[in-house]
């Protein structure tokens, strides 16, 4: 039982984070795989039950009670829709729809099953987004009685998700303001049901807390007891490692699974931008200052380089083979841009030189690589030390340049997350490194300082 509600906790505390902090968010329908059972059973019993309104309605004389469960079923579908205040319009729905009324109509063999469906199809386009205005206009174009009842059914529940996702949007403001003492409120009681609730996250901290120490020269007793690092710098380095390859395998803390999946595209866009980044840079430090002179050129070499690097987070994307291309298509477009230029095309030995060194970026600690790492963590890191009032962008390291648009937007998605993140979190992670830093009766001042 505890379990089931602390899971129903946090799929709620995942569901309000995903409405706040994704603009995108709304819901679909859902479509199952084309040769699933799911779909198979849905679609048997979807044909059985109008197959036999169908027999139904064909029958001499016909019966209606499928189209009276039908229209049962339209009407609260419809009245759903209205707002509070819509009196009249309920009435009316009410009177039309008076099921009641219907089966007496139907005992008599009287029913007016289009007449009902006009109606139903003229309240649709009253009620509908103006993106269905369209779908329902082709409801009068059909012609079978049975066929009109699906298509209605059809775009109702389309006009469903409609309102579902206007009621969205509608509650994104009221949440943006409650959003920080929803999340930490609701997760104080999961960590009451669950008590190993923060156990990735103890151990992240923990793992920052002993890579900083690794770091330091020599430490003394009381650096190698962590009580001189600052707590803010321990969370920082924490976040810093989250965007590392080798933080990968390992399991997220649990305060940050409500991004996971946008940390997981931030990671690959990073990814895709330093071997862009490495590239640029060989090329540039190779062939010397010609080509970086002239941006349009400069801007060509960058955007055939990201358009053949596409896809290399998947683990079909054969990066070997990429870079071999590029590093011909970078010779090639180099030589064209040189002779057109008037001046002399490159060596061939500036050529090997040039393809060998884009070909071994693939390679285990290459140096370019690591450098433009060291410089990519280095921008990142003075993006979570700005002030939060502070809007300017802090100055780009060297060799990042060149990819300097798609840095500052992905830095600025990530300081976005770790920030909203401090902001619902802080308390509980100023209680663990109160615990792994310091003794319970100092430090507490320093610690509690990453919630503000």
């Amino acid at each position: 039982q505890g379990g089931q509600s602390a899971a129903s906790d946090l799929s709620n505390i995942f569901l309000a984070h995903e409405i706040v902090v994704n603009e995108k968010f709304h819901l679909e329908q859902i479509d199952l795989p084309e040769k699933s059972m799911e779909r198979r059973v849905k679609e048997i019993v979807h044909k059985a039950f109008w197959d036999r309104l169908e027999s139904e309605l064909n029958a001499d004389p016909p019966e209606y009670e499928y189209a009276i469960k039908l229209f049962e079923e339209i009407k609260e579908i419809l009245l759903s829709f209205l707002a509070p205040g819509a009196n009249r319009f309920r009435n009316q729905i009410c009177e039309v729809l008076d099921i009641d009324l219907i089966r007496q109509q139907a005992d008599h063999n009287a029913v007016d099953i289009s007449g009902l469906a006009n109606y139903v199809i003229n309240t649709m386009g009253k009620l509908c987004a103006p993106v269905r205005d369209e779908d329902v206009k082709k409801l009068k174009t059909t012609g079978s009685i049975v066929q009109l009842l699906r298509d209605i059914f059809h775009v109702l529940d389309l006009m469903k998700m409609d309102m579902i996702n206007y009621t969205i949007q509608n509650l994104r403001p009221h949440l943006q303001r409650q959003i920080v003492d929803y999340e930490r409120t609701a997760f104080q009681e999961i960590l009451d049901k669950t008590p190993n609730a923060l156990s990735h996250t103890t151990e992240w901290i923990k793992e920052s807390i002993e890579d900083m120490l690794s770091t330091l020269p020599s430490p003394s007793a009381e650096q190698r007891s962590g009580t001189n690092l600052s707590p803010t710098q321990v969370l920082n380095n924490g976040y810093l490692k989250l965007l590392q390859g080798d933080y990968q395998r390992k399991a997220l803390p649990e305060t940050l699974m409500t991004d996971e999946t946008r940390l997981q595209k931030l990671k690959e866009k990073l990814n895709h931008v330093k071997v862009v980044a490495c590239i640029l840079l060989i090329t540039h430090n190779t062939v010397g200052a010609a080509t970086a002179d002239i941006p349009e050129f400069a801007e060509k070499l960058k955007t055939f380089t990201t358009i053949l690097l596409e896809g290399m987070n998947s683990k079909m994307f054969d990066l070997k083979e990429a870079l071999n291309t590029i590093s011909i298509k970078m010779c090639f477009e180099i030589n064209k841009f040189l002779t057109e230029k008037g001046f002399p095309t490159l060596t061939n030995e500036t050529q090997a030189n040039l393809m060998g060194q884009i070909c071994s970026i693939g390679e285990e600690d290459n140096p370019v690589c690591n450098l433009i790492d060291k410089r990519v963590l280095l921008y990142m890191k003075s993006l979570l030390c700005l002030p939060s009032t502070q809007r300017n962008m802090p100055s780009m390291p060297g060799g990042l340049a060149p990819v300097q648009i798609e840095m500052e937007s992905i830095g600025a998605q990530y300081a976005n997350i770790v920030n909203f993140n401090k902001q619902v979190y802080g308390p509980f992670y100023a209680n663990i490194l109160r615990k792994l830093l310091f003794s319970e009766t100092s430090g507490k001042g320093e610690a509690a300082s990453i919630t503000e």
